[in-house]
């Protein structure tokens, strides 16, 4: 069975001008590409399939992440069902020169595997490994309610 901590991906991405609204910030729509991204990244390690995205729920854009600042976009599988993959998407504004972080947007986001074009079985069970991995999975499970 796969474990959460297997399903966990960071990744970073330099907020470039050319990712910025008219407020110097990166553009909501980019940063929701990069949360969609890591997301699907993420279902996919769980399901052993390809993953597309069914749904988001509860995407809160908290704070900007600046032009020059890093985009910290951290992802997870938190529970599963038939088809379905459930993963926790958050970003972050990371300052490249401090490494001091900020919340900036937090998701959950509902991936289906696909495989011939039609919706493929996921496995039945996520395994939870560390104290760290229980702690994510409440976390994820008590923000989705």
């Amino acid at each position: 069975m796969p474990a959460l901590e297997d399903t966990h991906i960071v990744n970073r991405h330099r907020v470039q001008p050319n990712h910025a609204n008219n407020y110097e910030s990166a553009h909501g729509g980019i940063v929701m590409k990069w949360m969609d991204e890591i997301g699907a990244m993420s279902a996919m390690r769980f399901a052993g399939e390809a993953c597309v995205t069914a749904a988001t729920d509860g995407l809160e854009f908290k704070r900007p992440i600046p032009v020059g600042d890093t985009a910290l976009v951290e992802a997870y599988v938190y529970d599963a069902g038939r088809t379905s993959v459930d993963v926790r998407v958050r970003a972050s504004r990371e300052n490249p020169h401090t490494g001091e972080t900020q919340r900036t947007t937090d998701a959950h986001f509902v991936f289906v595997a696909i495989r011939d074009g039609k919706p493929t079985p996921v496995p039945e069970e996520l395994t939870v490994e560390t104290e760290a991995g229980e702690r994510l999975r409440a976390e994820a499970q008590e923000d989705s309610q």
